[in-house]
């Protein structure tokens, strides 16, 4: 069994209030993970209105597949036009 965790740090420049923020990263998280089947959840910056940062976890056998879903999942992050992707860290568990 393996574990691939893709861990990012998002700028979303359009949010005005918390409330903005809360809805961009629900958005963004359910589509992650009912598109992909992967666990993702807010990790870092809960009370900063422009920042966040996400925690994505995929399972496997295969490491060459855990990398092919997170290089989508991270893909996915940058074709969303309300953040932007500050940056990207892959790690093997």
């Amino acid at each position: 069994m393996r574990v691939a965790l893709l861990t990012v740090d998002l700028q979303i420049p359009e949010s005005q209030s918390l409330k903005d923020k809360r809805q961009v990263v629900r958005s963004l998280l359910a589509r992650i993970r009912d598109k992909f089947n992967v666990s993702a959840a807010e990790i870092d910056h809960l009370d900063l209105w422009q920042r966040a940062s996400f925690a994505i976890a995929a399972v496997g056998t295969d490491a060459a597949f855990l990398d092919q879903v997170l290089s989508a999942v991270e893909d996915l992050i940058q074709s969303d036009p309300r953040c932007v992707l500050l940056d990207a860290v892959r790690e093997d568990l």
